[in-house]
C-alpha cells in the first residue's frame, strides 16, 4: 500500500492505517466485467472533457480564447477516492492535530488517547471513510496533494476524481439512461472544476478560511476522539436498536468559540453557493445535451430526500451531510433568483473577489446580496 504523505503512523491519527481499513471496510462496487468497466472509464472521461466546454459557454467564467491552468480528471474507484481523501484531510488537519498533539500532556483528555492512540483513532476515520467512499460519485478535490498514484494540478491546484463504481450503482438504482446519467454528473462536477480553475483566489481564500477555524479550534481532544469513536459505532451497529436520546452534534458543531461560528458562517456561504451553482448549472445545461434531464433529476431528488436506512441518517446527522443537502438546496435558490434578476453576468460579479462572496444571511436573501453588490458598484 502507498504510504500517505511519509511518516502515516506518527501523530494523533495513524493515516496509513485509515486507509487500509477503510480500503478494507468499503463495500465492493457493483458487478460489472472487465469489458463493462473499461467502458465505464472511457466515457466517464470523454464526459468530463465535453463538459468543460458546455459549463464554459453556459457559465461565461472564462473568457473566450483564455485558458485557465488545467487540473486533472482521475476516474477512480472506492479505494482510489479513499486514499486521495486521508490525503487531503492530512494536509488540511494538520495544524490542528499537531495543536492537539502538544495538549494531550495538560489536557484532561490525554487520558482517552493515551488510550485509545493514533492506531485506533486510525480505525475509526477508516470506518467512517469506507461508509462514505460508497456514496460520493464526484468530488473536487481543492486542497489535494500530489501523491504517485493520485496526481494533482501544479502549484497547489486540484483534481477531479469521478468515482466509477458509485456512478454505476446510482444510474441503476434509479433506472436511468447511464449515458445520460453519467454525462449529467459530470457537469455537476465539472462546473466545481470550473469554479477553481477561473476564479484563482477562490482556493487561496477558502483555504485561509479553513485554517483561521481550525488555529482559534479549542476543542477538547479526548471529545473528538469520542465524536470519532461514537460515530464508528454507529456505523458498526454499536447503538442498540431503538435506542432514544438527544442526536449527537456533528464533528462541525464542536465550535466553541464565537470567532469560530462567524468563520463557519462564512464557510456555509460559500459551500452553499458553490454547491448552489453547480446545482444551476447542471439543470441549465443538462436539457440541450442530456434528453432525458428531467427524469433523472426527479429520481435524484427524491433519492436525495428520502436518504436511506435510519443508519444513513444517524450519521448523516453525525457528519453534517444534512447540512450539506441543505447547502444544495439553499445555493441553488440563491444563485436561480440572483441570474433572473440581473442575468448571468451580473451573477458573475459575485467572483470579483472575497468581499463580492455572499453572506450566510444574503444566501436566503438574494436581493439584500443584490442590492450590496450591484447597487454599490453601479452608483
Amino acid at each position: 500500500m502507498t504510504s500517505i504523505g511519509g511518516a502515516g503512523t506518527s501523530g494523533m491519527v495513524d493515516w496509513n492505517l485509515a486507509v487500509a481499513t477503510a480500503t478494507r471496510l468499503v463495500r465492493p462496487g457493483p458487478e460489472v466485467s472487465r469489458d463493462e468497466a473499461r467502458e465505464v472509464v472511457a466515457e466517464l472521461r470523454r464526459h468530463a472533457k465535453a463538459s468543460e466546454e458546455h459549463v464554459r459557454a453556459y457559465t461565461r467564467m472564462i473568457p473566450e480564447g483564455t485558458e485557465p491552468h488545467d487540473t486533472p480528471v482521475l476516474v477512480v474507484d472506492r479505494a482510489g477516492w479513499i486514499k486521495a481523501n486521508v490525503a487531503g484531510f492530512r494536509e488540511l488537519l494538520t495544524p490542528l492535530l499537531g495543536k492537539m498533539q502538544e495538549r494531550r500532556s495538560t489536557n484532561p483528555g490525554s487520558a482517552v488517547l493515551g488510550a485509545f492512540g493514533g492506531k485506533v483513532t486510525g480505525v475509526e476515520l477508516g470506518m467512517l471513510l469506507s461508509f462514505l467512499a460508497s456514496r460520493i460519485l464526484g468530488q473536487y478535490e481543492t486542497f489535494a496533494p500530489a501523491t504517485r498514484d493520485l496526481p494533482a494540478g501544479a502549484n497547489g491546484g486540484g483534481r477531479l476524481l469521478l468515482v466509477a463504481p458509485n456512478v454505476v450503482h446510482v444510474e441503476r438504482e434509479l433506472d436511468v439512461s447511464p449515458h445520460d446519467f453519467r454525462l449529467w454528473v459530470c457537469l455537476h462536477e465539472e462546473t466545481h472544476r470550473t469554479q477553481f480553475t477561473a476564479v484563482p483566489w477562490l482556493r487561496d481564500h477558502l483555504q485561509g478560511e479553513i485554517q483561521s477555524f481550525l488555529a482559534a479550534t479549542d476543542v477538547d481532544p479526548g471529545t473528538v476522539v469520542e465524536r470519532l469513536r461514537e460515530a464508528a459505532q454507529t456505523l458498526a451497529g454499536g447503538r442498540p436498536e431503538g435506542e432514544e436520546g438527544e442526536p449527537s452534534p456533528s464533528l462541525v458543531e464542536l465550535v466553541q468559540t464565537p470567532e469560530q461560528r462567524e468563520i463557519l458562517g462564512r464557510l456555509t456561504a460559500v459551500m452553499s453557493l458553490l454547491e448552489g451553482h453547480a446545482d444551476y448549472v447542471m439543470d441549465g445545461v443538462g436539457p440541450q445535451v442530456v434528453p432525458s434531464v428531467a427524469e433523472i433529476r426527479e429520481k435524484f431528488q427524491a433519492r436525495r430526500a428520502r436518504g436511506a436506512s435510519r443508519l444513513d441518517l444517524a450519521l448523516r446527522r453525525l457528519l453534517g451531510l444534512d447540512a450539506k443537502l441543505r447547502q444544495y438546496r439553499d445555493g441553488e435558490r440563491f444563485v436561480r433568483a440572483v441570474v433572473d434578476q440581473v442575468g448571468m453576468d451580473g451573477f458573475n460579479r459575485i467572483w470579483t473577489s472575497p468581499n463580492t462572496l455572499p453572506t450566510k444571511t444574503e444566501i436566503a436573501a438574494p436581493a439584500d446580496w443584490i442590492a450590496r453588490v450591484h447597487r454599490k458598484a453601479d452608483s
